[in-house]
């Protein structure tokens, strides 16, 4: 019971969104139909894939060979920001942070220069760099399938974020100190490079089932085929929480839909595009930009205003974007003592950014 108890305080918007649909179950007589299974199966197809890849340390190689010809600062910043934010439009952000945050400090040991700032550089990069396709975060899988979304008109809308993503990050990676290095990367090598081929192909057929292009059915039957004859113990490894989470949120819109009070209000709470557009911003800051998504959308045909306010939602508070969590606990991992000097930055450079991001694309918007 007692491991049961620290799972749930752990796993608080798992814990929330379960509240929230045994709670609304009382109300309304919850439905099979209120689940989107495109968007679980994709998402547990997406997870499979990259702890494949996170195995086979495909992207740990191309960094390291990236790193080792330089030995500049600001370069070598610039270099594990740029590989955080492409990586995180394929990989989703919390893989990207995963990744490459625990590579950024041990070229900070190494050097012996403070991380800080390179660790929130990226970790603005993951969430920006994920804002531009499907698959780069939970939210945008979920809208882009909610809606029936069509490819261009999805990336009409995060091109231009993301664009301005890249100009901002750049000039933001001029405010670190431009000094010579002198480190050593461990050489990585992919030992299984058959294997890689074929995680690469069942990639790119998860993408277009995304796209749908490729029935989601077929695109996850083969997934889980490939996985369970190459490396089953994958299967154990994905972040059944998130999944579980969706389901509950799932569930939790499908009941309070039903209810006249609470669906008047949210119609009213989201009536413009306006309000819309703040309302997902706002919301992230507090419950998270995914959780959000999933709120906002049973309620709007504003698609456009919720899929650019989530994303622009990612930056401000910590808990805006979950994995904006990661990088801050590998960071105090190994300097607990400079958590609050990381929280100070972290807070400035996000609100700074979520201030500018706000304003530029609501003019755009």
């Amino acid at each position: 019971m007692e491991s049961i108890i620290k799972t749930l305080k752990n796993e608080v918007v798992f814990t929330g969104a379960l509240i929230l649909a045994i709670g609304t179950s009382f109300i309304s007589i919850p439905k099979l139909d209120y689940i989107d299974f495109k968007v679980l199966f994709s998402l547990f197809n997406l997870m499979l894939i990259v702890k494949a890849f996170e195995e086979l340390k495909i992207m740990d190689k191309l960094a390291v060979e990236i790193l080792s010809k330089y030995k500049n600062s600001r370069m070598v910043s610039l270099i594990l920001i740029s590989l955080t934010f492409i990586s995180s439009m394929f990989v989703t952000n919390d893989v990207a942070l995963i990744t490459f945050v625990p590579l950024t400090l041990i070229i900070g040991k190494k050097t012996k220069i403070e991380v800080i700032d390179i660790i929130i550089f990226q970790t603005l990069a993951a969430n920006i760099g994920s804002s531009l396709t499907p698959m780069g975060n939970p939210q945008n899988l979920f809208l882009f399938s909610y809606y029936k979304l069509k490819a261009g008109a999805f990336f009409r809308i995060t091109v231009p974020l993301v664009v301005m993503g890249t100009i901002w990050l750049f000039l933001i990676n001029l405010r670190t100190k431009n000094i010579s290095l002198d480190f050593e990367l461990n050489p990585i090598s992919i030992k299984d490079k058959k294997k890689a081929s074929i995680y690469g192909i069942l990639f790119f057929i998860i993408i277009m089932s995304v796209f749908n292009v490729i029935d989601y059915k077929l695109a996850s039957a083969l997934t889980i085929i490939v996985v369970f004859f190459l490396d089953r113990e994958l299967i154990m490894k994905v972040d059944y929480f998130l999944l579980f989470t969706f389901i509950g949120f799932f569930l939790f819109i499908g009941n309070v839909s039903n209810s006249t009070g609470v669906h008047s209000v949210m119609k009213y709470v989201l009536g413009s595009e306006k309000k819309s557009y703040f309302a997902a911003i706002l919301l992230s800051q507090i419950i998270s930009n995914v959780p959000c998504a999933v709120l906002l959308a049973g309620f709007t045909e504003n698609w456009r205003e919720i899929l650019l306010g989530v994303n622009i939602g990612g930056m401000g508070t910590l808990i805006a974007s979950l994995a904006s969590v990661i990088s801050y606990k590998l960071y105090v991992a190994d300097f607990p003592e400079k958590s609050k000097g990381y929280l100070k930055k972290f807070t400035i450079y996000n609100l700074i950014s979520l201030v500018v991001f706000i304003i530029i694309n609501y003019i755009i918007l």
